[in-house]
Formats: C-alpha cells, structure tokens, sequence
C-alpha cells in the first residue's frame, strides 16, 4: 500500500477532529457564545486576536487543506472511463476545499457583518457552499455507471445535497447555525467517503 493510501483516512478523520475540537474548545472559551445559534465563525472573528487566529487555523485552514489534497488524490484514483464529468468534479471539489480554508485565512469582522473583511469571509464562504455541489453532481455522474463507485456515486451526491439544504435551505427549520453545521458536517462526512473511495472494493 503506498503512502498516499495509508494517508487518505487519518487524513479526513483528522479534518473532522480538528474542526470540532475546534469549535468546542472555542466556544467554551468565548463568553457568550453559544453553538446553538451562533455561526462557527464568530470564534474566528478578528477582535477575538490570537484565540481567533487559531480557532481559524484548526476549524477551517487545516481541513480545508486537507480536503484539496484528498480531492487531488481521488482525481488520480478515478477510472480511466469516468470521463470529463468526474474529473471536472474533483476539480471543483478541490476549489470547495481551498474555499473552506480561506474561510479562516479570512475572518469575519464583527464590528462590520455586512462589509469589508466580513464580505471577503462570505465569498469565501459561498465559493465553498458553491463548488461543491456542484462537483458532488458531476461526480456522482461521472461515476454512476463505473463498476465498484456506485455506492459512492450516490453518497456524494447525498452530501452535495445536504450541503446545499444546510447552507441555503435550512435555517428556517433548524436555525441557520444548525443548518451551517449539518452543512460542513456533510463536507466532512464526504471527505472520508473521499478517503475510502471506491466503496465496493471487490467490485472496484
């Protein structure tokens, strides 16, 4: 097995580690702060100073980099026939990724939601919530039809729909902080499907 194998699951499970224990850490940490209503960025907001800092390292930079490299490495797995749609897919996931870091790179400004460094945050944002999608859908095309990867074909696409309702859909239901984290934990979620793609080994 070669290295990038042996990585691709510790990989993703850390990027789900990293966020949460990110955001619990954080949240017990800032006063008033509850994550029942509050988006995970506010414990990332620039007044907040070096806690901040590196509340945007852990929940957003590292699993956003390690989400593109799990993209790069599922695009040199996938079947030479899967064809344009599949590449293009990751390809699109992986811009998601580097959406997802940036996130972090750029923290809201919470004397200013709706302007400057807070808009640069919610590019970011929606570039992430965007993307991915987007390159859920062509991948999970791409690879209906390939022996072994329709099992991850229809859980990608799940995940580009449960990010999509989490992100644009579901704050009316559950609250827009809810709906925030059911999206990201779908991303996550999808990056260890990534990591273990194909699912039907024996089919692969």
């Amino acid at each position: 097995m070669s290295l990038s194998a042996r990585l691709r699951l510790p990989v993703a499970l850390a990027a789900i580690a990293s966020v949460v224990i990110a955001a619990l850490l954080a949240g017990m940490a800032t006063e008033g702060y509850s994550q029942l209503r509050h988006p995970l960025g506010w414990l990332g907001a620039r007044q907040l100073g070096v806690p901040g800092t590196l509340f945007g390292l852990f929940a957003f930079v590292l699993p956003g980099l390690g989400g593109a490299w799990l993209a790069l490495e599922l695009r040199g797995r996938l079947p030479a026939a899967a064809g344009w749609a599949a590449r293009i897919g990751t390809q699109l996931a992986l811009l998601a990724a580097l959406g997802f870091a940036a996130q972090g790179v750029l923290p809201l400004d919470l004397e200013a939601v709706d302007e400057g460094a807070s808009r640069l945050h919610a590019t970011a944002w929606l570039l992430w919530a965007l993307a991915f999608p987007l390159g859920a859908l062509l991948l999970a095309g791409g690879l209906w039809r390939m022996g072994g990867w329709r099992r991850f074909a229809a859980l990608t696409a799940l995940a580009g729909m449960l990010v999509v309702a989490g992100g644009f859909l579901g704050s009316g239901w559950i609250g827009a902080a809810g709906a925030q984290r059911v999206a990201f934990a779908a991303w996550l979620g999808w990056g260890v499907l990534a990591a273990l793609a194909p699912l039907n080994r024996g089919a692969a």
